[in-house]
C-alpha cells in the first residue's frame, strides 16, 4: 500500500569535516610495486569514443559490454607501505588508495579542482577506488589517523594532477562507493536485463522499474546507520531493502556495468540529507534527479521516493526538480 504523504529518505552525513590536528608531516612520493583487492584485473574499454548512430543506438543493448574495474598497477605511486596512493590511472577518472598503518580509524579528504572536499573512510582492506570527478586539474588528497575523541591526525598529502581520457570515465568504474564486479548478482542480473533491452532508454527503464517494484525502504537501517555505511549491491538485491545510498549504489552499478554513464549523487531533497542517481544518454545528456522514461517523455522520480509513495504525491513534492541542492557526484 502506499504512502499518502510524500516520503524523504533520511540519509546520515557521512560527508563531514574532520578536526584535524596540526604539527604532522606530509608523505614523501616513491615507487612501489602495488596490488590491490578491488582491482587486480582491469576489463577492457568498449565505450566508443564517437555518439552512435539512431540505428546503433537502437541495437546498443544486444552488443555485450565488458565493464570496467579500476586497479592499482603500480606505475605511479606515492607514500610508504603503511600509506599507499596509486594514480597510475588518474586519466581513467579514479585514485586509489590503501592504508595499512596502526590506526584504528583512518580518513581520505580528496579536495577537486573546485575546491569542494570529499571525505571518505578507508576500509583498511586492500586498495579501493575514489572518483575524480570534479574533472581535469589539481586534486589534493590528505590521509588522517585517528588521534582521540573526534580529533584526525594528518599522515600524508598529496597532490596529483588529472588530465581525464575520456569525461565519462568516473561514472562507468567502480568505486567505494558504487563497488561491483562480474561475480556480482546485480551485475549478472543487470546483464539478463541488458540482453532483454531493445536500447539504452529500455533498459535504463527496466532496471529503474526493477529496483522501485522489488527493493523497499528500510526505516530500521535509517534510524541506526552510523557514519562510514558503505553500500552492498548484492546485499541489497538479496535482502529487498536498502536506505537511499543502496538504492542509488544498486542502480549505478547495474546501469555503469552496462556501460551507461552514471553518477550516484548526495544532496539535500528538501530539507533531508538524502542520495539519488543522475544518467547520461546520447540522445538526452544528463538526466537529473533520475528518472522515468514512458517511452515518449522522462518524468522527474527519485528511486527511493518513487519506491515509497504514490506517483501523484511524488510529482508533487519532486515538482520541477528544485527541491533537489546536489552536493556530490560519486
Amino acid at each position: 500500500m502506499h504512502r499518502k504523504i510524500p516520503f524523504v529518505c533520511v540519509f546520515l552525513m557521512l560527508f563531514f569535516s574532520v578536526p584535524v590536528l596540526s604539527g604532522c608531516s606530509s608523505g614523501s612520493s616513491s615507487p612501489e610495486d602495488s596490488s590491490g583487492n578491488h582491482g587486480e584485473a582491469a576489463a577492457s574499454e568498449s565505450r566508443p569514443d564517437a555518439a552512435p548512430t539512431e540505428a546503433q543506438a537502437k541495437t546498443r543493448r544486444i552488443t555485450q559490454y565488458e565493464y570496467l574495474v579500476p586497479e592499482a598497477s603500480g606505475n605511479v605511486t606515492f607514500g610508504s607501505e603503511e600509506i599507499s596512493i596509486d594514480a597510475s590511472n588518474t586519466g581513467e577518472g579514479y585514485v586509489m588508495v590503501r592504508y595499512q598503518g596502526s590506526s584504528d580509524k583512518v580518513k581520505l579528504q580528496l579536495k577537486e579542482p573546485d575546491g569542494t572536499v570529499y571525505t571518505y573512510t578507508l576500509s583498511q582492506d586492500g586498495y579501493e577506488a575514489f572518483p575524480l570527478s570534479g574533472g581535469d586539474g589539481n586534486y589534493h588528497l590528505d590521509i588522517l589517523e585517528h588521534a582521540y575523541d573526534e580529533m584526525y591526525a594528518l599522515a600524508m598529502s598529496q597532490d596529483i594532477d588529472v588530465t581525464l581520457n575520456d569525461e565519462f570515465r568516473p561514472f562507468l568504474y567502480a568505486n567505494q562507493y558504487v563497488w561491483f564486479t562480474g561475480d556480482y548478482q546485480a551485475v549478472k542480473y543487470g546483464a539478463e536485463l541488458s540482453e532483454g533491452s531493445s536500447s539504452d532508454l529500455d533498459y535504463v527503464e527496466q532496471v529503474y522499474l526493477y529496483v522501485t517494484e522489488n527493493i523497499r525502504y528500510d526505516d530500521q537501517l535509517a534510524e541506526s546507520v552510523e557514519s562510514g555505511y558503505l553500500p552492498d549491491i548484492d546485499r541489497t538485491l538479496e535482502s529487498k531493502k536498502g536506505i537511499c545510498f543502496d538504492y542509488a549504489s544498486l542502480m549505478a552499478a547495474m546501469l555503469r556495468s552496462q556501460g551507461i554513464p552514471t553518477k550516484l549523487v548526495v544532496g539535500y531533497s528538501g530539507d533531508a540529507y538524502h542520495a539519488w542517481i543522475s544518467v547520461y544518454l546520447e540522445e538526452k545528456g544528463w538526466v537529473d534527479k533520475a528518472i522515468e522514461f514512458d517511452g515518449k517523455n522522462w518524468i522527474l522520480m527519485d528511486p527511493t521516493l518513487a519506491a515509497n509513495n504514490s506517483r501523484s504525491s511524488v510529482k508533487k513534492y519532486v515538482g520541477d526538480g528544485s527541491n533537489y541542492t546536489v552536493k556530490y557526484s560519486y
